[in-house]
């Protein structure tokens, strides 16, 4: 185990941001990695897993921990169910086929989502109807302070939407090491409701879709829409959708008829921020190597050389004009290195 100097971060992110660590250590165990926790030569640390949901906006003086720890395991299984451990620097779209590979179903419309499984629960990912929580069963973390392993169940995660524990009252108490799904064996519940999954389904002549189907049309609408983080920098959805209520729902449809939309509950509509970019006119643009992607105005990207800043810039460059157009103002899904 050895800790490195002057480490660039350029491939260990997928915006593709050159920044620099200070200090920089591959952890490939639990026990490698309380072992780091336990010096006290290090202010502070900074957890870095797949990179892909966040944002570096400047070199880190920290002591970078690449979570890089491998492994999946089956804990349990009956005729209809299995529950299997996955270790959180598995890279989840290789473990998504995994279970595919099995035939264990749930996670089929989370394929292709970029990033490690550990950072999966920070996030509550989801895609197309799912969310991370909908398998979830618990997950395995390592506490800062006391190096002491704990699990936090699913309530205790406190998920909601892009939203958990962990982006809020846990912020940099905990490295997650392990994360348990509880997935379908047979009967399997698909989510084809979206309709871009719909018309994939029916432009391959599929009626009676199984969860590998389901999968591929999910991999196909992804690769026409976003750019692949190795030929484009990005970090997928920039921004979340945002959520209103029933009072400000009927203002904006007055205004906007044809404006599409999902019903959440009774009271809350969410509104796509990436059709609030397009009218601004933001999709495709490009200011230096920071720009939009011409294909999802939701996805911001690297052209090569730009900057943390240069891609915060732009982003509060689109909420300002968001805000001024619509009175709705849109919020990074990404985290935010500042």
């Amino acid at each position: 185990m050895e800790i490195q100097q002057d480490i660039s971060l350029k491939k260990y992110n997928t915006f593709g941001i050159d920044a620099k660590a200070k200090f920089f250590c591959e952890i490939n165990s639990i026990e490698g990695l309380i072992k780091i926790l336990e010096i006290k030569d290090y202010p502070n640390f900074f957890v870095l897993g797949g990179g892909s949901n966040m944002l570096i906006t400047r070199d880190l003086e920290n002591l970078v921990l690449y979570i890089n720890l491998k492994g999946i395991e089956l804990l349990w299984e009956n005729s209809d169910e299995v529950c299997i451990k996955v270790n959180a620097g598995e890279n989840w779209h290789q473990m998504v086929l995994w279970t595919l590979d099995q035939n264990y179903g749930g996670l089929e419309n989370l394929s292709l989502i970029p990033g490690n499984t550990g950072t999966a629960p920070i996030q509550n990912i989801g895609a197309y109807g799912v969310e991370l929580k909908d398998t979830f069963v618990s997950c395995d973390a390592i506490e800062i302070a006391t190096q002491k392993l704990k699990t936090f169940t699913k309530e205790e995660c406190r998920f909601g939407y892009r939203d958990s524990y962990f982006k809020n009252e846990g912020l940099g108490k905990y490295i997650i090491t392990s994360v348990n799904f509880k997935l379908s064996k047979r009967n399997h519940k698909l989510h084809v409701g979206y309709g871009a999954i719909v018309s994939e389904l029916q432009n391959n002549g599929i009626t009676d879709p199984s969860i590998r189907d389901v999968s591929n049309a999910v991999i196909a609408i992804r690769k026409s829409k976003l750019p692949d983080p190795k030929e484009l920098g990005n970090s997928g959805s920039f921004f979340k959708n945002p959520v209103v209520s029933k009072q400000e729902f009927d203002k904006f449809t007055m205004k906007y008829p044809d404006a599409p939309f999902y019903k959440v509950t009774e009271n809350e509509f969410k509104i796509p921020a990436g059709w609030l970019i397009e009218q601004c006119g933001f999709k495709g643009k490009r200011f230096g190597d920071a720009g939009v992607h011409k294909h999802q105005a939701l996805v911001l990207v690297n052209h090569g050389n730009a900057s943390g800043k240069e891609i915060i810039d732009l982003a509060e460059k689109i909420i300002e004009s968001v805000l001024e157009r619509f009175g709705i103002r849109i919020t990074p899904e990404v985290n935010i290195i500042k």
